[in-house]
């Protein structure tokens, strides 16, 4: 038995992918180089001392070694067989902590054990695609039945709610990342479509809707989104009904919309004339026509057309709503300031600003390690853990930069890879989960540093500080890595 367990553990290290062990060893290198540039202090020059954040950062890039090496010693039947286990009791530790008292900068998503804080909501990442794994790789299992598909949402709310309960919003959207992994495993397009659609809504409505047609009641950014649902549902009934029924449509709702627009242009009537009104009768007969026509031809892509005319609809005025009424003033500022509404350099907008000055200043080649004057300084807040890519671009500068996203690029493309070669369904649903957090993370952390995506506190992989990010990637990684070292082993 030992010696078949030692032919075993030598068959595993040798089937494990090295090339994406080297990779992680890379980025686990960038990542104590950027945190001692980001928390370097003269005051405290030695850079490997337990009292400074990176000495303590070695500390957890040794464990996290370690807790990779465990994982892959493990049998791989263990994550299977266990799989709603660890889920059950990581969505419990989720829920517990709800109720922890300790709140550190209002968020309450940390147990604090003595000196030693964990955040569960990272390693709850790791339990959910285990069980999605799991769920999805169960005999006779179908995403395109919708039973099926909502028990896997079902898996992926429940320790959303969680984490939102805990104050924690950035992290519960990490969670929607499962959605590409959905789509890779048959989920319709047109959910997908749905989802980019509801964000378009989201943008467009919420940036242009003080602004107003010249003289006119007219709000540009209702009237587009309204415009825009139309569009969109006449482009699905042309993909899956009918196109001759959807050109009389598109010629039905821009004619309205055209004779409502030259209507608006005469002079009594522009200061009180609101075309938008116009645009929502429209929708609604729109949406009427779908329903007759769907129980005219039985033919129910007409009754998920109007759906999502409804649900567009519903979703604008609820988004408007929640942004108005619901929304913290902190959490509205942010919103306003990555639309370009607001500027506020001093307050919501100050993180991204100095941010944007940091990766500015490093130029091509960057100013060199512990050379960066806006990080020494500490004139970015959170500049070692969710910030830290503004690290990067000041000391190492743009190639800097472009070899830590090229560093990403070839993790993602191999863990693609990975997951495409994988001779059982479990082993590439939980591949491609893999694949959508890290890419979720990556584009989310890297875009909201340079301007471009809400600031919502999630952290860069592997090069944010903190020991609780670390190994939940570490965990989510190596496990992946342990399946798809026993993809070719013979079971006895």
């Amino acid at each position: 038995m030992a010696q078949q367990a030692d032919r075993r553990s030598t068959s595993v290290l040798r089937s494990i992918d090295w090339w994406t062990i080297l990779i992680y060893i890379a980025l686990l290198t960038f990542g104590w180089i950027s945190v001692c540039g980001a928390s370097y202090s003269y005051d405290e020059p030695d850079i490997f001392s337990l009292s400074t954040r990176s000495g303590m950062q070695i500390v957890w890039i040794g464990t996290s070694i370690v807790l990779g090496f465990v994982i892959i010693m493990l049998d791989d039947r263990f994550y299977d067989t266990f799989a709603y286990v660890i889920y059950a009791l990581l969505l419990l530790l989720l829920f517990a902590t709800i109720f922890n008292p300790h709140s550190i900068k209002g968020s309450r998503s940390w147990l604090v054990i003595g000196s030693l804080r964990l955040q569960p909501a990272e390693f709850a990442k790791f339990a959910t695609a285990l069980a999605l794994a799991k769920l999805m790789s169960t005999y006779g299992y179908s995403i395109q039945q919708w039973k099926h598909f909502a028990a896997a949402l079902l898996l992926i709310f429940l320790p959303m709610l969680c984490i939102v309960g805990q104050r924690e919003t950035g992290s519960a959207l990490v969670y929607l990342s499962f959605f590409l992994m959905f789509y890779r495993e048959g989920m319709p397009g047109s959910i997908l479509f749905t989802g980019v659609a509801l964000v378009v809504y989201f943008v467009v409505g919420i940036r242009y809707a003080d602004v107003f047609f010249d003289g006119s009641p007219t709000s540009i950014g209702r009237f587009a989104v309204l415009l825009l649902i139309q569009l969109f549902s006449i482009g699905m009934v042309w993909v899956y009904c009918n196109q001759h029924k959807a050109l009389r449509m598109l010629l039905c709702c821009v004619g309205v919309t055209l004779a409502a627009y030259l209507l608006s242009l005469i002079p009594s009537l522009t200061p009180v004339f609101d075309i938008v009104y116009v645009q929502i009768v429209l929708t609604v007969a729109m949406m009427g026509w779908l329903v007759w026509e769907g129980l005219g031809s039985r033919l129910r892509n007409y009754f998920f057309i109007a759906l999502f005319s409804l649900g567009s609809v519903v979703f604008y005025y609820g988004a408007d709503l929640i942004m108005n009424q619901v929304m913290e003033p902190h959490q509205r500022s942010r919103i306003n300031v990555l639309l370009g509404l607001d500027e506020d350099l001093r307050g919501a907008g100050y993180n991204v600003h100095q941010s944007e000055i940091a990766i500015g200043s490093g130029g091509l080649e960057g100013k060199g390690f512990l050379n960066g004057t806006q990080t020494k300084l500490k004139f970015v807040p959170e500049q070692d853990t969710d910030f830290i890519f503004c690290t990067v671009g000041e000391e190492e500068g743009f190639l800097g930069s472009a070899g830590v996203l090229l560093l990403f690029l070839a993790l993602i493309l191999r863990l693609i890879h990975l997951s495409e070669r994988q001779p059982f369904r479990f082993g590439r649903v939980y591949g491609y989960c893999v694949v959508s957090i890290f890419l979720f993370h990556v584009f989310i952390n890297v875009g909201m540093v340079l301007g471009l995506t809400p600031v919502i506190g999630i952290p860069l992989p592997f090069f944010s500080y903190g020991g609780s990010s670390l190994w939940g990637f570490t965990l989510l990684l190596f496990i992946f890595l342990r399946l798809d070292a026993s993809r070719n082993l013979m079971r006895n």
